[in-house]
This record gives structure tokens, C-alpha cells and sequence, in this order.
């Protein structure tokens, strides 16, 4: 069984967009928005040169709620995969929930639905992990947010934390004592979570 890495997308991998005459914030929602956050490539390039095999869980409810088409969100996840491909980085899987609960005006009534593999439900982490045959006791799923260390918990997967020095809203998850909910790992950047991460020994298999 192999080791896996499943990261999360937006503020995991690529920023957020944001308009300051606007004052808006929202997961990138055409190619022309990617942009990686400091120290992915690096990291991943760690990380699969240590034999990790390296997979995508995102929740994308704009299209539910409205906002995007189906298409632009699809499109944008094959650009990411593109984009790292570029850097010598391979994605041996990705897993995308459109779904959302509550949806919104105009949005798509068949992705309204509760679904277990929206965040902090397991169903994506288990689909990788069966897909690609990872070992759970020697995966991670890297994110940035409550619900990816819920997701983590409920698949029986490891679970690190990126905390940019800016993102504020994060601390108090990352900064949870043991035993409290907290997660196993927390770095300020992808490349200094492979290297502490891959300083441990490995979990036996």
C-alpha cells in the first residue's frame, strides 16, 4: 500500500481571489486565477520524491449556490493539475464535491443536497484512498481549514494544518492543545510541512 498526501485547494494549494474595490473573497474559478501560495512547489516536489503519491479533495459549492457554472469549476481544476504538471508535479487523483446543502438563487437544484463527501464528510478521502490504494495509517490530508481536519478524522487519515502568518481566522484551530481536536501537524507553508513532516519516521505499514 502506498503513502499518500491529499491536499486541500483553495488556501492549501492556490490563494483566493480577491478584489479590493470590492471587497470580495472566492475560491479561483477560471485558470487565469491560479495562483500557487508560497512554497507548493517545493513541498510537493519533497513530498513526491519521498514516495508520497500526491491527490486533490476540494469542496466546490458555487455552483450550487449560483455563482459559477459547473464548467468553470471543472475547468479550473484541470488547469491546477496542468499548472503543476508544469513544475514536474504529478496529481495521481482529484476528488471534487459541488454539492452544498443549502444552495442559492440560481443555483443548480441537482447539487443541493446533503453528501457525504462534502468536508468534513470522509466520502472523497475514501474514494483516493481506495482509487489509489493508499495506506490511511501512513496518508495525510493537508488543509486549512475545520472541516479538512474533520474529513482527516472521519477517514482515519492524518491531518496538517497550513496557517499563513496572515491567515488570523485559522489560529485559534491550529493553536488547539492536544487531546483537543487539534491537528497533527501545523507549518506556515507547504515546504515546511514536508520538512518536518518527512523528518518522522514513517508509520509503519
Amino acid at each position: 500500500m502506498a503513502r499518500g498526501l491529499i491536499l486541500d485547494r483553495d488556501g492549501t494549494l492556490v490563494d483566493f481571489v480577491r478584489d479590493p474595490e470590492l471587497g470580495s473573497v472566492s475560491p479561483a474559478f477560471h485558470p487565469d486565477h491560479l495562483r500557487l501560495l508560497p512554497g507548493v512547489v517545493d513541498g510537493l516536489r519533497a513530498f513526491a520524491a519521498a514516495g508520497y503519491l500526491l491527490a486533490i479533495a476540494t469542496n466546490q459549492p458555487d455552483a450550487a449556490k449560483g455563482r459559477i457554472p459547473v464548467r468553470a469549476i471543472a475547468r479550473t481544476n484541470q488547469a491546477l493539475v496542468a499548472l503543476l504538471g508544469r513544475h514536474g508535479i504529478a496529481i495521481a487523483g482529484i476528488e471534487c464535491c459541488l454539492h452544498h446543502p443549502e444552495g442559492g438563487p440560481g443555483g443548480d437544484p441537482a447539487l443541493v443536497r446533503t453528501c457525504d463527501g462534502r468536508k468534513p464528510g470522509p466520502g472523497m478521502l475514501l474514494r483516493l484512498v481506495a482509487r489509489l490504494g493508499l495506506d490511511p495509517a501512513a496518508s495525510w490530508l493537508v488543509g486549512d481549514t475545520e472541516n479538512d481536519l474533520g474529513a482527516a478524522r472521519a477517514a482515519g487519515l492524518r491531518c496538517a494544518l497550513v496557517v499563513p502568518v496572515r491567515r488570523c481566522d485559522i489560529c485559534p484551530l491550529a493553536n488547539r492543545p492536544p487531546g483537543a481536536g487539534a491537528p497533527d501537524l501545523v507549518a506556515s507553508r507547504l515546504d515546511e510541512l514536508a520538512g518536518v513532516l518527512l523528518a518522522e519516521p514513517p508509520a509503519p505499514c
